[in-house]
């Protein structure tokens, strides 16, 4: 062992912190600043615990016990061995001593290397966050950029299915008007009362094909979320084999049954129409020379089908044309996927057919064989009785007359008397603006009315929805109903003010329907 002796105290103090430790007489501490030797160890460190070895005597008296005690409290580390103490003894304290610090030297070092360690380790953490954040951006962006792309390819599937139909549609439009012009003409002629009942019935019948029409268009291009409601599927789907005619090719005949004696269904009108077509498109295009394609309903009652049990109105889309392997069978649902030429088709039809029917609580199935043809099955779910209760108590309060007045917001002076005579039938009073900046100054005049009755698009700077809004700034308590012939572009913004929308054209009966729901 290296040893270094110092005979004063400011020069052991100076040179303490080369050593490993430290060999001292307690009178060689008297008197001095024990605190300023302890600092000189490097006790701020956490690894260091400087080891004192103090030689003291045998005299115990208080002042002097009081001095070891205080020795030892503020150097901390200290053996005290008292005189006279054999060489061995002394070697072996100094050794153990030794040994401890170089153990301390050993923390140092595992010390410093996790430090180090962990600064790396930081700074690797730091790198893999910061490239995983570019990752996450990266395909946060190519998330929204596919979506997107779906959701494009949707609606030119709808498009699509919307350019089949134009040209029908047209034709079916200029055969509509040419049976109400027609009738017009009837009307001014003097014909018997019962020939004058069936001209008008042939118009009423025209108009409401026409606006069956219309319905189905607006119901394949546009993008919304179900809106179910109680159908009766015999009397919805009867005209579904002109839709079907106008669609399909002349080779393909196409056959519609529902009896009158299905249950009646809670589902999306419109979205049921354009799976129906789907599931008739597609049957077109695997029978490339003609065939045929049924379309049936049945009910079926306690029924299981992949996992559901309950009551099912099962329609049937069958065809003969060239069926397929089971191998595309089990895809064929799949976004994307089509075994079409390219150009042909966007792989969504059947697709959105799969989404349909599992959004409206039913299944739908496919059994297909090579050759044999192909038939798909759509189980939707039989309308709960409180549905169908809701439903006939709406039409049978239809009947009841009401009272108040109204103030009908109507820039077109062709619909305008037209929809007074409706809401005069009944049994309300009337008072008509032509723009929504009128009807604010009429309201403004007076408290007398009990709905605001506007249509969704009018000249000037305002439209339905900004004059509900206005409205209900104004007199919150007042209900307000809107009617558009695109009902879907108002209905967000309608549904968050609480106001009611009608679609365009509506009958009576749905007029006082809609006034008696906001009315109460």
């Amino acid at each position: 062992m290296h040893a270094r002796v110092f005979d004063g105290f400011d020069d052991f103090q100076a040179n303490i912190g080369a050593a490993d430790a430290a060999f001292v007489t307690e009178e060689g501490l008297f008197g001095h600043d024990l605190q300023a030797l302890a600092d000189a160890t490097m006790r701020d460190e956490v690894w260091s615990d400087f080891p004192f070895i103090v030689l003291t005597s045998k005299i115990d008296q208080p002042k002097v016990v009081r001095w070891r005690e205080h020795v030892v409290r503020t150097l901390g580390n200290v053996t005290l061995l008292e005189r006279p103490i054999q060489p061995i003894s002394l070697v072996s304290v100094v050794e153990t001593a030794l040994r401890a610090r170089r153990r301390q030297y050993q923390v140092r070092s595992l010390i410093v290397a996790r430090t180090k360690a962990a600064a790396e380790l930081e700074d690797l953490v730091s790198q893999r966050t910061s490239e995983l954040k570019e990752v996450n951006v990266q395909l946060r962006r190519e998330m929204a950029e596919r979506l997107q792309i779906e959701e494009t390819l949707r609606h030119s599937q709808k498009l699509e299915a919307v350019g089949q139909l134009t040209g029908g549609v047209a034709h079916d439009f200029n055969n509509l008007l040419l049976v109400i012009t027609a009738g017009l003409d009837m009307l001014e002629s003097h014909a018997s009362p019962e020939r004058l009942q069936r001209t008008r019935d042939r118009m009423r019948q025209a108009a409401q094909r026409g606006a069956s029409l219309t319905r189905q268009l607006l119901a394949f291009s546009r993008r919304h979320a179900l809106r179910p409601e109680v159908l009766d599927l015999s009397q919805h789907l009867d005209g579904m084999q002109e839709l079907l005619d106008r669609s399909l090719r002349g080779d393909v005949h196409v056959a519609v049954d529902f009896p009158a004696s299905l249950w009646p269904v809670e589902v999306d009108a419109g979205e049921l129409e354009l799976a129906l077509l789907n599931l008739a498109v597609n049957a077109r295009d695997a029978m490339p020379s003609g065939g045929d394609v049924c379309i049936s309903g049945e009910n079926l009652p306690d029924h299981d089908v992949e996992g559901l049990s309950g009551d099912f109105v099962r329609i049937r889309v069958s065809d003969t044309g060239t069926g397929m392997s089971q191998d595309i069978a089990d895809r064929i649902f799949e976004p994307f996927f089509t075994t079409k030429e390219v150009g042909r088709g966007s792989g969504l039809g059947l697709a959105h057919v799969y989404g349909f029917a599992h959004q409206s609580g039913g299944r739908v199935t496919v059994d297909s064989r090579v050759g044999e043809g192909t038939t798909f099955d759509l189980y939707l779910p039989r309308a709960a009785p409180t549905a169908v209760d809701e439903q006939r108590v709406a039409d049978a309060d239809a009947v009841q007359p009401m009272r108040g007045e109204v103030l009908l917001v109507e820039d077109d002076d062709a619909v305008a008397p037209m929809v007074i005579e409706m809401l005069e039938a009944v049994g309300l009073d009337v008072f008509r603006a032509s723009t929504a900046e009128q009807a604010l100054e009429t309201l403004k005049a007076s408290e007398r009315f009990s709905i605001v009755f506007s249509d969704y698009m009018m000249p000037g700077k305002m439209n339905g929805i900004e004059l509900a809004r206005s409205v209900r700034q104004r007199s919150p308590a007042l209900p307000v109903l809107l009617t558009s012939g695109y009902a879907e572009a108002a209905r967000h913004d309608a549904a968050a003010l609480g106001v009611g929308i009608l679609e365009k054209p509506y009958s009576l009966s749905e007029l006082r329907q809609a006034l008696i729901k906001l009315l109460g």
